[in-house]
Formats: C-alpha cells, structure tokens, sequence
C-alpha cells in the first residue's frame, strides 16, 4: 500500500449548530460537503477559468503576492533541493493578476510548468471579497484570517498549520492526505528554520514514498486519511493536523479561513520549542525526562490545579494572566536571552 484507504468522514448539511457542537469538539478532520457551493466565486468557476479570473479582477487591486515558479519536469511537487540547502522551485513576488495570466495561458501546454500563489490575504489584496462570501459555521464576530490559494497542478509537501482552518474549494478538484498530530516522527520533517511558506513540512514524497529511505513512513501511512474534493466542498481542519495537499486540475482555486481558539494573548507554542532548544535538549537524559514532569505539572495540567493550593495573591505569574503578568514573564526572559548573550553563551 502506497496511499491511504481510509476515507475522512463525509457530512451533509451541516449547520454552524452542528460544527460547533459535533465537527470541532471531535477534533478530527471532516469534509463539509456542498458547504460553499453557494458562493458567487464558485458559480463562476463553474462557467469557465476565464469567468472565475474576471469576477476575482473585480476585488484586485494589485496588491504583491508571494508566487511558487517550478518546471514542468518536477511533477508539481514543490520542495527542497536534494541538498536540503535550496529549494526545487523559484519563489517571487508579483501580482495576483499576473500569476493568474500565466496559469491561464499555460492550461494547455504541458512544458508551462507548475505555478501557484497560496496564502494571498484578501484583506489586502482583494478587499471586499470575504464579505461576499459569507461562512455561515463561523461566529461572524470571531477573528479569522481569509486568504486564497490559486495555480495549476501542484502538490503541496505535508506540513501542519497553527490556526483551525476551513478549507473551501472554488475551482478545480483537491485532494488531502492527513495524518494526525502525533505522527511527526514518522514523516522526517525538514528543517524548522528554513521552510518552504512558514511550516516544517516532511520530506516524505507521499504520491510515490520512498520506503527504503524514509521506512517509518509505513506507520503513518497506516493511519493516515484522505479528502477527496470538488468545487463546492470545504475541509475542516483541526489544528496540528498534518496534510499533504493535491491540486489535481490545470486550473485550481481554493478560499480558506483561519482560526484560533483562546485567549487573544496566545502566540505560537513554537516559540517555545525555540526556547526549549536552548535549555532543555541537551541536558543528560534523566534530567531531561525529570523536566517533563515539571511541565505536565504546571503546562499541561494532567493532574490536580497546579496553584490550588495558594492564595491568589500568592501565585505570582503561575496566576490567571493579566497583562501585569504578561509583563512580568516577557521581562524574565528577555533578562535571560541578554544574561546568556553577555555570558558568551557558556
């Protein structure tokens, strides 16, 4: 077995009810079928390339994008040069006009090579074209982020997003190889300082897996799911969930909407790992695994409340998080970055 049998859930007229009260709390990834099919972009894409490119000119105002440029031989998969060192593909900036220009006249060539824009927000650049698509599961009060992906056949390598996301195809057939979150060691992800678009993504060629080279991959294929969609459809994505995403027409389009939940002070826990680079990975092992303790005591809270036992007064910055505390814990490790920079780092 080279790709995945399991099918990820299919879900037919789901209501906002419904995902918040069923699809969320599931915390798996579930295709929302026909969800957007309403939307003008789709019901032009379904007329024609062209009529798709002519209603989203409306909304342009050639704002820059960031565009992936690859030959026709490297089968759509962008990723590293072999080296690890580079990339396979060119990356530039132009306009959503231009890189819509070239999709559209290379459809039927096949030396056009491989072409696509991701993560344009439409704030920016195509203003006005998030409020004519409404998403009826999203509180439409709740901070998102709204962008569009837009190219021809590629294969994006599998990575994981922070934010929630609701993936909603407009044009062209997509498919989604997922894998859970704690699969991370069995897909040989890249580096995490020099990627592609933002994310880590793995190494693995999930269209044709080498398994001599990256044998563990069987073991997330075993559980991996795929998503197959068409124009209309929409994928929620939970959170760390990796995927590999297909675009498997000459002409794709695809709006997704970004969300996180808790508190409007949270950053990435990235930064953490960063951190913990630093403090934590190269300690001798049992001291190492000593650590994890301390953390499912105070950060993951996998027993009793780690403060419950102290005055609230009394908590200092392990207390509820006002801004005072906010404070107080950026101070602390800004003071500890600085120590360790004048110390030489010794």
């Amino acid at each position: 077995m080279t790709q995945p049998s399991v099918q990820v859930p299919v879900h037919h007229g789901v209501d906002r009810a419904r995902f918040e009260s069923e699809i969320v709390p599931a915390g798996r990834p579930a295709v929302l079928k026909g969800l957007v099919k309403p939307w003008p972009a789709v019901r032009e894409a379904a007329i024609s390339p062209g009529a798709l490119a002519t209603y989203l000119s409306r909304f342009d105002n050639g704002g820059p994008v960031r565009a992936f440029f690859g030959a026709s031989d490297m089968k759509g998969r962008f990723s590293y040069s072999d080296d690890l060192t580079g990339f396979n593909h060119d990356q530039r900036q132009t306009t959503l006009r231009d890189v819509v220009a070239q999709v559209l006249d290379g459809r039927d060539r096949p030396d056009a090579g491989h072409i696509y824009a991701g993560g344009v927000p439409l704030p920016k650049v195509l203003p006005g074209l998030a409020e004519s698509h409404p998403m009826p599961l999203l509180d439409p009060a709740r901070e998102r982020l709204t962008s569009l992906w837009i190219g021809n056949r590629s294969r994006t390598a599998a990575h994981w997003d922070l934010a929630q996301n609701l993936a909603c195809v407009v044009a062209g057939r997509r498919r989604f190889t997922l894998f859970p979150p704690d699969q991370i060691g069995n897909l040989y992800v890249g580096p995490i300082d020099m990627t592609l678009a933002g994310q880590p993504i793995s190494l693995v060629d999930i269209v044709e897996p080498d398994f001599e080279r990256h044998p563990k991959y069987r073991s997330a294929l075993a559980v991996a799911e795929v998503a197959d969609l068409e124009p209309g459809d929409a994928l929620y994505l939970p959170s760390l969930w990796w995927h590999h995403v297909e675009s498997l027409d000459n002409f794709g389009a695809m709006i997704n909407l970004w969300w996180r939940d808790g508190p409007e002070y949270l950053t990435t826990p990235m930064l953490t790992m960063l951190h913990a680079l630093l403090t934590i990975r190269d300690l001798p092992p049992g001291e190492r695994q000593q650590w994890r303790a301390f953390f499912d005591h105070y950060i993951f809270q996998t027993g009793d409340d780690p403060v419950g036992h102290l005055p609230p007064d009394a908590r200092g910055i392990l207390g509820s998080m006002t801004g005072a505390v906010r404070a107080r814990i950026k101070a602390i490790l800004l003071q500890s970055l600085q120590r360790q920079d004048r110390s030489g780092d010794h």
